[in-house]
């Protein structure tokens, strides 16, 4: 079986849960919201789908506006209360983009990132784990399930790495915008 390989035209970038409430708990929050956007802005400008998902927004608010202002008009924010992001309309819109790869990035590590992980690979999908753009309140917990959801079947990358496989060549001509766009990762 060859490698998985993040591709143009076989990647989804899923975005769970980087919601307002959890600004005060979440560990290195400035940096996951950051890597995150650049992620979603990276994403616009490769013209992936994305889907972006909020757990019982009315409790824990809204997704934070660093990342709604780097969605393409018309990007589907999905509402949910199971801790999965794959819920039956999140899977409807996944199968619609006939796309078997997700780059996932969000919180919390440990609870809906691993159970939309765990599901994802369980429906054949292969998962892109983007581990500067995910944390959890508890820094403990993050390690545990990056290495459950690796086990799984789950690939670790990081932002920086993702987006240049996803361009795969300097003449790419969204490679100038994502050059200037990687050099606000944080580390």
């Amino acid at each position: 079986m060859p490698t998985p390989r993040l591709r143009i035209d076989d990647t989804v970038l899923l975005v769970v849960d980087i919601q307002e409430r959890f600004a005060n708990s979440i560990h290195q929050w400035q940096r996951l919201v950051n890597n995150s956007a650049i992620v979603c802005k990276a994403a616009k400008l490769l013209d992936l789908p994305i889907i972006v998902t909020e757990q019982s927004p009315k409790a824990l608010g809204p997704t934070v506006p660093e990342i709604t202002a780097a969605l393409p008009a018309g990007t589907p924010i999905f509402s949910k209360t199971m801790f999965s992001s794959i819920t039956p309309e999140v899977a409807s819109r996944l199968a619609a983009t006939r796309r078997s790869t997700v780059l996932v990035c969000g919180i919390e590590a440990h609870v809906c990132v691993l159970q939309s992980v765990l599901d994802l690979t369980a429906a054949g999908r292969i998962p892109f784990v983007c581990t500067d753009c995910i944390s959890a309140g508890q820094p403990s917990q993050i390690e545990p399930a990056l290495r459950r959801m690796e086990h799984a079947g789950a690939m670790p990358t990081g932002a920086l790495s993702s987006i240049y496989e996803l361009l795969g060549d300097a003449t790419h001509p969204a490679f100038k915008g994502c050059l200037e766009l990687v050099k606000h990762l944080q580390a």
